[in-house]
């Protein structure tokens, strides 16, 4: 693991921009070949009317829901919006049910086709669910289209050790294909830089979650400002240093939700709900692993368009 770069004893965040050069030089950045496992754009695009999706019954993948400590200090309140173009929802049908699940952003990226989310969200998908991406989702609406996902990466480490023993990895690249008229969804709805080692302490993030819930209960994505600290795990099973948020009401479903900071091009993502817990037992705190230069990485390997990370078969 890279050391991370220093500015005055503090760790720098790292953009993935200032990586730009170092990829192209490498890579060559050459178009990544088409392997879909969604539906056709077309398809995806008809079936998702306003009814299916207010209707999609979603799934519940945050930590377990306890009480919240009576100790703490009062979390920041979160309160419904009609979400940013740049993150949005996951919905899937395997034929004989539908659903929507976790949260995802769109990455800043050379083929502008890249969402960032948790990786518990995605490291068991059943093979019978088509998978699509819907940004800025709210109240039924599809206001930007839909994207079908292609590829997913996930890091092996997460793979290998569980959604706990592998917490410190838990965030997902998915690449996604373009919507019905041929669009590429960064050119439709814009996408933000991903920094790794952001360091621990900042006083004002940005956390927007998608509730699992049905559209009766939570029509809208949530938003909540609070600052993060660093939280070191007390639980053996999963072990490791993460970010950690008070936000009220950021029940189970909003995995996958981004942490935004601000930077010189509008918002910078430093998390996303998982990590500890896969994001923590109580709708107030919210979790996410530390990005470091795996999660460069694995950026990277989405932009190049390798093969993704799988489960190892036994031997």
């Amino acid at each position: 693991m890279g050391r991370p770069l220093a500015a005055r004893g503090r760790p720098a965040p790292v953009p993935l921009a200032a990586l730009f050069v170092l990829v192209l030089a490498l890579l060559a950045v050459p178009a990544p070949p088409a392997h879909a496992v969604g539906d056709p754009a077309s398809d995806v695009d008809a079936y998702w009317t306003a009814h299916r999706m207010e209707a999609a019954e979603p799934v519940v993948d945050k930590g377990a829901l306890g009480p919240r400590a009576t100790t703490a200090p009062p979390a920041p309140p979160s309160h419904p919006f009609q979400g940013l173009p740049q993150v949005g929802t996951f919905f899937w049908t395997d034929g004989t049910n539908t659903g929507r699940f976790c949260g995802g952003t769109v990455l800043r990226s050379p083929h502008r086709d890249l969402v960032l989310t948790a990786g518990h969200c995605l490291r068991s998908p059943d093979p019978k669910k088509y998978l699509s991406f819907v940004p800025q989702y709210h109240d039924g609406q599809k206001p930007h289209g839909i994207y079908p996902v292609e590829r997913i990466y996930l890091d092996q480490h997460y793979y290998d050790l569980g959604t706990d023993g592998g917490a410190r990895w838990d965030y997902a690249v998915v690449r996604v294909g373009p919507r019905e008229d041929g669009a590429r969804v960064q050119r439709v709805t814009g996408g933000f830089d991903l920094f790794a080692y952001p360091g621990y302490d900042h006083p004002r993030v940005r956390l927007v979650g998608y509730p699992g819930s049905d559209d009766a209960h939570y029509p809208e994505p949530l938003d909540c400002s609070s600052s993060t600290h660093r939280y070191t795990s007390t639980d053996p099973a999963a072990p490791g240093d993460f970010l950690e948020i008070p936000c009220a009401g950021y029940v189970g479903g909003t995995s996958g939700g981004p942490f935004l900071v601000r930077d010189s091009h509008g918002y910078a993502v430093i998390g996303v709900i998982g990590g500890y817990h896969t994001g923590g037992d109580t709708p107030d705190i919210s979790y996410s692993s530390y990005f470091t230069v795996d999660t460069l990485l694995l950026y990277l390997h989405a932009v190049h368009g390798d093969t993704p990370a799988a489960p190892r078969t036994a031997a």
